[in-house]
């Protein structure tokens, strides 16, 4: 039998675009003609941890810049991270003057008066203009009067140009390369590195090594760059004996930087849906359905080892953030996927799970400016991994589950809305109403867990905290959809219209509060970024659905059993009395 064309070429757009990401380079065309392959793995302490160095430039450039690239428009030179804060560190003379620094808002660049279809501005350009100094000064002021501040979006976007200004400022004066740490006289080394740049740092023995290697970056000299590296280096490792971080860390995290597991998970679990929908009748099933497996387990296998990288990096579970949890809600959606799959043998799990994970990775791959990668410690509400470990993961795990049950109501709302079988779909009804029971039990247990946390933290159970609130909201919404089941008040398709608007509010506590409102104790989470996506998500989501149902009631009146022959109008009556027996 000869292949259909129409899957045939699918299949061979899903191999270029494999092809494409495995050919892509994975760093910038250099033009700084040293290789710094070597300073990669030299450590810097950094907000609170040591990391290496292509770590910290990377988390650096993509703080300033949004991107972990640089490519200056004037001149088309094009710099990776470790480029970048390899000049600011050696030769940092007229970095000043290029557009490195983002004002991504469009709102606040017209208030203050900035060029409104410019991204990016240098650092000069922006400490010189009065509206961009005022509109800081403004939020800086209202920081220092409240604890908490109420700030408008466009005030936490200034508060983040502040902080991007401020970075830039310290890497350009070189205070933020604390990579020298200081011997004391007890023989151990104080909590807080040296820069090179500071007064104290010229009286260490490796602060000779640092200027010899200052000279050969600005002669382009590699033979002498490397020596003073490894003498720096050396030098260092002496003088603190057993107290140099550990290299084996340093070298995880380095490859956890250069790997982005996260990255190619998402990339294996595209294929595998391609996999699974092109390949999905005919002779061809069955091996469509096992190199949709491969890819599925090819990407879960990734997520494991990610995890893996940044638990044994940070010391804890990683779920302190919003990119953290987005990413573990993917690993979940393919967690529950894969068991369920497992037991009922449909293809329809994986069918759901795999672009449900593949899309939350790809969100959290694809925006660093707003979903930031970079490991923190943790804050002082969060160091206590039991709570951090129970209470969290619960509850990302629920919404994982939700998130499941979203992806099988939009097969169901999907088929109804271009089918003409009802009947096609009937079988998922079951499927979603496990999934929903699942993150039902998940979210519960969460919020209970969350509320003995919080006695535990902060001295009461509840307070009707905006997260609290939207949490509680989520949780009676899809208590609603199950009870209105068992009530017989709506059918799988209203099961299914449920499931879909109810993670909208799961969508409202889990973004929402975080980076809309920006207001309550779960302070650690806020951000800014991203509104315009998710309301046009929503607003798709709405639409969609609304399309179905008038879809739903046109097929309704179609097979209305009283305008049909006895024998038909029987059968139909028949298969209902069989669906809610089964139900």
């Amino acid at each position: 039998m000869r292949p259909n064309p129409s899957r045939r070429n699918v299949f061979q757009i899903a191999l270029f675009m494999l092809g494409v990401c495995f050919c892509t380079p994975s760093h910038a065309t250099p033009v700084i003609s040293l290789n710094l392959v070597q300073l990669e793995d030299l450590p810097v302490q950094n907000e609170g941890r040591n990391k290496p160095f292509f770590t910290f430039a990377r988390e650096s450039l993509v703080q300033i810049h949004g991107f972990d690239t640089f490519t200056d428009p004037s001149s088309g030179e094009r710099f990776s991270a470790v480029e970048v804060a390899a000049a600011l560190w050696f030769n940092p003379e007229g970095w000043e003057n290029r557009p490195l620094i983002q004002v991504a808002l469009k709102p606040l660049r017209e208030k203050m008066k900035l060029a409104p279809n410019r991204r990016f501005f240098s650092y000069d350009e922006l400490v010189s203009n009065s509206e961009v100094i005022a509109a800081v000064d403004e939020v800086r002021a209202l920081q220092r009067r409240e604890e908490r501040p109420k700030l408008s979006r466009a005030q936490r976007e200034a508060s983040n140009l502040a902080n991007r200004l401020f970075l830039f400022a310290s890497l350009h004066n070189g205070t933020l390369f604390t990579s020298m740490p200081l011997p004391l006289a007890n023989g151990k080394i104080a909590s807080s590195w040296l820069a090179p740049a500071s007064p104290q740092a010229a009286e260490l023995p490796a602060f000779n090594h640092w200027v010899a290697m200052r000279e050969a970056f600005i002669k382009k000299d590699q033979q002498n760059f490397n020596k003073a590296l490894n003498d720096f280096r050396e030098t260092i490792k002496s003088s603190l004996g057993g107290s140099y971080p550990s290299q084996s860390v340093i070298a995880l995290e380095h490859l956890y930087a250069q790997t982005h597991p996260f990255r190619w998970a998402w990339i294996a679990y595209a294929l595998a849906a391609v996999a699974l929908l092109v390949f999905a009748k005919g002779q061809t099933a069955r091996v469509g359905y096992a190199v949709g497996w491969i890819f599925t387990l090819s990407g879960f296998a990734l997520q494991v080892f990610g995890f893996y990288c940044r638990s044994a990096i940070s010391g804890r579970p990683p779920v302190s953030n919003m990119y953290e949890s987005l990413i573990w809600v993917g690993f979940g959606v393919v967690l529950f996927g894969i068991i369920f799959e497992v037991i009922h043998r449909c293809r329809i799990f994986l069918l759901a799970a795999v672009p449900a994970a593949m899309i939350s990775l790809y969100v959290a791959d694809s925006v660093p400016q707003i979903l930031d990668p970079s490991i923190h410690p943790l804050q002082a509400v969060l160091q206590d991994n039991f709570w951090l470990t129970t209470h969290v993961l619960t509850i990302t795990l629920s919404y994982a589950a939700f998130l499941l049950a979203l992806a099988l109501g939009h097969i169901i709302v999907g088929k109804t809305l271009f089918g003409n079988r009802p009947e096609d779909v009937r079988p998922i009804y079951t499927y979603l109403y496990r999934a929903l029971q699942i993150g039902v039990l998940l979210l519960a247990t969460g919020v209970v867990l969350g509320a003995f946390w919080a006695n535990y933290s902060w001295g009461r159970f509840w307070d009707w905290d905006p997260k609290e609130t939207w949490s509680l909201i989520a949780l009676l919404s899809y208590l609603i959809i199950l009870h209105g089941r068992i009530a017989g008040w709506w059918s799988g398709f209203g099961m299914a219209v449920g499931a879909i608007f109810a993670f909208l509010a799961v969508l409202m506590a889990w973004y929402g509060v975080n980076f809309v409102l920006g207001v309550g104790l779960h302070s650690y989470g806020f951000g800014t970024g991203g509104f315009g996506y998710v309301l046009t998500f929503v607003a798709a989501e709405i639409l969609f659905v609304l399309a179905a149902m008038l879809r739903a009631g046109q097929l309704k009146k179609a097979i209305n059993p009283a305008k049909l022959p006895p024998c038909e109008a029987l059968k139909i009556n028949q298969a209902e009395v069989l669906q809610k027996v089964s139900q």
